[in-house]
C-alpha cells in the first residue's frame, strides 16, 4: 500500500481534520479490540497489564508506584489494582523505597520478565500483521507524521 496524497476537498480544513480523528480513533480502536483478544486468548491477561509490565521492562531496576501511574497516565488506584494482581501471579514484587518510606518501589520479577518477553515478541508479531498493509516508506511517514500530534498533548498548540 503507498500513501497517495489526494487533492485537497472543498470541505474547511476543520471538517478533514475531524475526518482524520475520526480514521485515527477507529484504527486504534480497532487494533486494540484485536490485541486485547490475542493477550486474552494466548496469555490469559489484559492489555493494562501487559502495559504495566511494559513500562516495568523499560524500568528493569524498577519504579515509584507514582511514577509508574504518571507514565502509564492512569489513577494510582488503577495501578494499585494492576499491581496486586501481578504480584498475586509473582509477575512483580514490591518493595519499600529507601529514602521514603511512604513510596512503594515496584519491579517485575524473573518469572515476570521472562513472560513478559514472551509476550512482548508476540505483540511485536501481531502489530507486524495487523499493519501488514504499510510498507516501509508509509511507515516511517505516519510515524513523523503523527509524531507532529504529540506537540499538543504537550500543551503546545498548532495552527489549522
Amino acid at each position: 500500500m503507498r500513501l497517495e496524497r489526494r487533492p485537497r476537498s472543498s470541505e474547511p480544513a476543520s471538517k478533514q481534520k475531524l475526518r482524520l480523528w475520526l480514521f485515527l480513533l477507529h484504527a486504534s480502536r480497532a487494533i486494540e479490540l484485536e490485541l486485547r483478544a490475542r493477550l486474552r486468548e494466548e496469555f490469559a491477561t489484559t492489555l493494562p497489564k501487559f502495559d504495566v509490565m511494559a513500562a516495568l521492562a523499560r524500568k528493569g531496576a524498577g519504579i515509584t508506584m507514582t511514577e509508574l501511574s504518571r507514565l502509564l497516565m492512569v489513577s494510582n488506584g488503577n495501578v494499585t489494582g494492576i499491581i496486586d494482581r501481578l504480584a498475586a501471579e509473582g509477575m512483580v514484587v514490591r518493595l519499600a523505597h529507601q529514602g521514603d518510606r511512604r513510596a512503594t518501589f515496584v519491579r517485575l520479577t524473573r518469572k515476570g520478565t521472562q513472560h513478559f518477553a514472551a509476550m512482548a515478541k508476540a505483540h511485536e508479531a501481531w502489530i507486524a500483521e495487523l499493519l501488514a498493509g504499510l510498507g516501509r516508506e508509509d511507515t516511517d511517514t505516519l510515524v513523523g507524521l503523527l509524531g507532529t500530534l504529540r506537540a499538543p498533548a504537550n500543551g503546545r498548540s498548532q495552527s489549522s
